[in-house]
Order: structure tokens, then C-alpha cells, then sequence
């Protein structure tokens, strides 16, 4: 294993993350546990406003689970550490925008990785599989989320049959934002990452709070929650000096100051 599979760079209000395993950028215990001890600084770190995560090189961004690993004693059910497979699928309360830069293959777990982001960005070279069938497992994660991202039957084709789809078929399915070259993901992404630093923390909060509570809810069961103040958010929000200044900011004609308090 790589000494340092996890690679990260501050700046400003950006946490950048890079998975750093050669040759595949596979994921195994040990990584997945430092990936979830990332996140989870990431998530408590209130100067930290917007992530970025990708992999090393332009071949991989990640292939998921590491089967050398797995041959060498890994167990597929062992411990992932916290926020489960790559420190995103599961971690609680993550109430900041994560932008996913695909840089290459984004298969099985990797794939799923990609989907616990907010916005992707993708290399117009990426490929996308979920090619779990074949090794006779399931693609749990997917099987959840990738029918409710993208139409039903192209969902159920990739998980039944494994089949790869490149980059602009993943576009046109909106699985990714958009595409670039290669050689503009990153600065791309970074420039991304900036503009939403810049913008109102603990607004990005009750959206992402709102989204990830209401999205098996009925509209009316979701909005009453809100209206009574059953959203940590969104009352953290309307109690917070940043309402003031929006407001304040509106009526002056000025670019508001957030401070997400």
C-alpha cells in the first residue's frame, strides 16, 4: 500500500482530497478508514466550507474496492471507518457541498464514491461501470442511489449487466454536470469550489439537510417540518447574523459578508 494514499491541500475555504494509490487508486480498509477521518475534519472544521475529490493521475479515479486487498485478508464487510466506504456514502450530517473531479475510470465503488458528491465533474475521457454482477456481488450502494440519478432502465442495465458507459453517454443521462479536457477538470473544479466558498455556509447547510431528510417524504410532510422548525438548519439559518446581512446587504446594494454564524 501506498504510505500516503490520501493526499489533501487547504485552500482558504477549500479542502482538496486526492486519492493517491498506485497503480488503481482501488480503495481498501485502511484507506477507506483514513478517507472517513478526512471527512470527518472536513465536516467539523467550520473554516472549511466546500470539498474537492479526485484521484491521482488521468487513468483512474477510482476503480472501488481493493481486491488484493480483499485476497490478502480484507474483509468486504470489515471496517470501513466512519462515513462507511470512502468516508462520503455514510457520513452523517455532511452539510457542505462536495464536488466530485472525475479524472478517469469510475467503476464499482468507485462509481458509488462519485455518486456521494454533490456536483461531478468529469474528464471527457472517464469511463463508468458498475461491474459488480460479473464477480457475482451487488453493487449495494448504487443499487440505492443510481435508479433515483439517472432513467430506471439505464440504472437497471448498468447493475444487471455491467456494461461501461463513457463519459458523454453519462452526460447525456445527467450522471455528471458537464465535461472538460483532461487538462481543465482540476482548475475547473477548483474554480467551482471558490465561488461556492465565497457564498452563504449555512444556506448550502439547510439545503443539503432539507434534500437528504426530504427525499422520501411527501412535499407537504417535508414543508411542514420546516415550518415547525424541525430542520436544525434551517433554524440555525434564520436565527443567524448571515440572515441579517443578507438582508442588510439587499437593501445597500452590496456583496454580503458571510461569516456562517
Amino acid at each position: 500500500m501506498t504510505e500516503n494514499p490520501i493526499r489533501t491541500e487547504r485552500r482558504g475555504h477549500v479542502l482538496e482530497v486526492t486519492l493517491d494509490r498506485p497503480k488503481a487508486n482501488a480503495i481498501d480498509l485502511q484507506t477507506s478508514r483514513i478517507m472517513g477521518e478526512v471527512f470527518t475534519g472536513f465536516r467539523d472544521d467550520p473554516e472549511l466550507r466546500v470539498a474537492i475529490i479526485t484521484g491521482a493521475g488521468q487513468k483512474f479515479f477510482c476503480p472501488g474496492w481493493d481486491l488484493k486487498a480483499a485476497a490478502g485478508g480484507d474483509a468486504v464487510d470489515g471496517d470501513y471507518g466512519k462515513g462507511g466506504f470512502g468516508g462520503l456514502q455514510e457520513m452523517r450530517a455532511l452539510n457542505k457541498p462536495v464536488i466530485a473531479a472525475v479524472n478517469g475510470i469510475a467503476c464499482g465503488g468507485g462509481l458509488e464514491l462519485m455518486l456521494s458528491a454533490d456536483i461531478i465533474l468529469a474528464a471527457d475521457h472517464a469511463q463508468f461501470a458498475l461491474p459488480e454482477i460479473r464477480s457475482g456481488t451487488v453493487a449495494d450502494a448504487a443499487s440505492v442511489k443510481l435508479p433515483k440519478r439517472i432513467p430506471y432502465h439505464i440504472a437497471m442495465e448498468m447493475l444487471f449487466t455491467g456494461r461501461w458507459i463513457d463519459a458523454e453517454e453519462a452526460a447525456r443521462w445527467g450522471m455528471v454536470n458537464r465535461l472538460l479536457p483532461a487538462d481543465r477538470l482540476l482548475d475547473e473544479a477548483r474554480a467551482l469550489a471558490d465561488h461556492l466558498a465565497s457564498g452563504p455556509p449555512l444556506v448550502f447547510a439547510a439545503i443539503k439537510e432539507i434534500v437528504r431528510e426530504a427525499e422520501d417524504m411527501k412535499f407537504q410532510d417535508a414543508m411542514n417540518r420546516i415550518t415547525r422548525s424541525q430542520f436544525e438548519t434551517v433554524e440555525t439559518l434564520y436565527r443567524s447574523e448571515d440572515q441579517k446581512e443578507g438582508a442588510r446587504a439587499f437593501a445597500e446594494k452590496r456583496d454580503p459578508v458571510w461569516k456562517g454564524r
